[in-house]
């Protein structure tokens, strides 16, 4: 059974699990905000919980991370 959470909790524990996957790269917020070509205010925007980001988004985000993107839901 899958747990249930409010979709404020959720975005604010997702943002949360990508910061700490993003500082574990030793990347910036900067940095991979160029990677992703997004405004650095997008990438803090996520990580604080404050924007529900679309899954092309993700995609690009698990890329400039090298990682896969189920890997930005490991949190759950």
């Amino acid at each position: 059974m899958v747990k249930k959470i409010d979709k404020s909790s959720f975005l604010i524990a997702f943002g949360a699990h990508l910061k700490k996957i993003r500082e574990d790269k030793g990347m910036s917020q900067a940095q991979l905000a160029i990677d992703c070509d997004f405004d650095v205010s997008v990438i803090s925007r996520i990580e604080r919980g404050k924007v529900n980001t679309s899954v092309n988004n993700l995609k690009l985000i698990a890329e400039a991370l090298d990682i896969q993107i189920q890997q930005l839901f490991d949190f759950m």
